[in-house]
C-alpha cells in the first residue's frame, strides 16, 4: 500500500509517499480500507511537531508513528478475531488528535479508539 512517510518533524517536504505493508488487524482491531482523509491543523501541528507541546503526545524530538493523518472516512476490510461490534463491509469515519497513521490505503484502528 502508499502511504505518507517521514522520519522527523519539519515541513511538508519531509513526508514521502512510500510502500509500504499492508497491516494485518490484531484480536481487538478492524483494518479499514481508507477511501477518504483530510489535511487539517492538528495533521499540520503533528508534522511540524509545533507548537512544541504537542511533542508530548507524538513523540519527543522524533515522531512515534512514522505516517501522518489524524481522521479516516473508509470501509473495513476486515476485523481481528475478537471483534463483534463491526463486520466486514462496514463504513466507519473516526478521529484521533493524537494522530491515526490515516495518510496511507489501509489503516488499522483499535476498537477502544473513536470510530
Amino acid at each position: 500500500m502508499k502511504a505518507a512517510i517521514r522520519s522527523k518533524y519539519g515541513p511538508p517536504d519531509v513526508i514521502s509517499i512510500e510502500d509500504v505493508p499492508v497491516p494485518i488487524p490484531k484480536a481487538h482491531e478492524i483494518l479499514v480500507r481508507v477511501y477518504a482523509k483530510t489535511v487539517n491543523r492538528t495533521d499540520c501541528a503533528v508534522l511540524t511537531g509545533k507548537p512544541f507541546v504537542i511533542q508530548f503526545f507524538t513523540g519527543l524530538g522524533k515522531p512515534k508513528s512514522p505516517t501522518t493523518g489524524t481522521d479516516f472516512a473508509g470501509v473495513i476490510e476486515s476485523i481481528g478475531k475478537n471483534v463483534t461490534t463491526f463486520t466486514v463491509g462496514d463504513k466507519v469515519w473516526g478521529f484521533n488528535d493524537q494522530g491515526l497513521a490515516t495518510h496511507a490505503q489501509y489503516v488499522v484502528i483499535s476498537t477502544k479508539d473513536i470510530i
